[in-house]
């Protein structure tokens, strides 16, 4: 079998994990008018902790210190990072939202790559964040907009601190931990937000649904993926998100965007793709990106 075909149900694995994840997006949205964003927040967390917890089953024994703290900024990061997301998809359309999110990673990638010609695919990032918003930024709301710049800020010190928790920890172990410090910080928040919809058990089942199509089965198709593909194949795969999440906002929710906005979100992509790119001109191998939990 050549490589090509080995490979391919390992981009076929990437793509069905974008869609989970966007139709997971979709549903959480769906549900804010019931739990609100924050309260969407927390059963997400809380669900996807559960799950890893009993997929890890990790050992709480012999870490120092030093690891510890890791998993506490790391937790801290993802209940920021997935709190600014949906707060910003209160205000913005699903695709407009997770494409000024990856500019978070994308700026990472720029600087890490200490190539001259970087900086010219963050510049033409910058041109299709311009036109995102239609020729007229009035049609985007500014919070909102500061939500998803918050979101995508997280989004890069989320890749800083797996990286971390990754050499600290085997396996899923620190991924698991971290994700019991998120929901345990996002539980005083949810509840405030979501307040008695929580003792509701078909709202409880969605947010399950939410946890299972945005973390746990997209994380485990990413991992089997991982297994077939040069990191930097998967990280332009990675790079397909805003299209995925534009598509999903308007088969799932009616969200429309004009062709300035799509050519915006087109110009995003053709940044993280080349971006990527650059950086892997820069090493030969620069190690498996995280999964794109983070975020969508």
């Amino acid at each position: 079998m050549t490589r090509g075909a080995a490979s391919a149900p390992a981009v076929a694995f990437v793509l069905i994990g974008l869609a989970c994840q966007e139709v997971g997006a979709s549903v959480a949205v769906l549900l804010f008018p019931a739990v609100g964003p924050l309260g969407m927040v927390m059963l997400r967390l809380v669900f996807a902790a559960l799950v890893l917890m009993l997929i890890a089953r990790p050992t709480l024994r012999g870490h120092s210190r030093a690891a510890w703290g890791a998993v506490v900024r790391f937790g801290a990061v993802l209940a920021l990072m997935n709190g600014l997301f949906y707060l910003a998809l209160t205000r913005l359309p699903l695709g407009v939202t997770v494409t000024i999110e990856v500019l978070g990673p994308l700026v990472l990638s720029i600087v890490t790559a200490r190539r001259a010609s970087s900086w010219a695919w963050a510049l033409l990032a910058f041109v299709g964040v311009v036109a995102l918003g239609g020729g007229g930024w009035d049609r985007l709301d500014l919070l909102g907009v500061l939500f998803a710049l918050g979101a995508a800020a997280s989004w890069a010190f989320y890749i800083l601190a797996s990286a971390r928790v990754g050499r600290e920890f085997p396996r899923l172990d620190g991924l698991a931990l971290a994700m019991v410090v998120g929901a345990l910080i996002s539980l005083p928040f949810g509840i405030v937000d979501a307040g008695a919809a929580l003792l509701r058990l078909d709202l409880l089942a969605l947010g399950a649904a939410v946890a299972m199509l945005s973390s746990t089965i997209p994380y485990a198709l990413e991992l089997v993926a991982l297994r077939r593909l040069a990191a930097s194949v998967f990280a332009i795969l990675m790079s397909l998100g805003p299209a995925t999440a534009s598509t999903a906002g308007f088969l799932l929710l009616g969200q429309h965007l004009n062709a300035l906005e799509i050519a915006g979100i087109a110009l995003v992509i053709v940044a993280s793709i080349g971006a990527v790119r650059a950086g892997a001109r820069r090493e030969a191998d620069p190690g498996a990106p995280p999964p794109a939990e983070p975020l969508a």
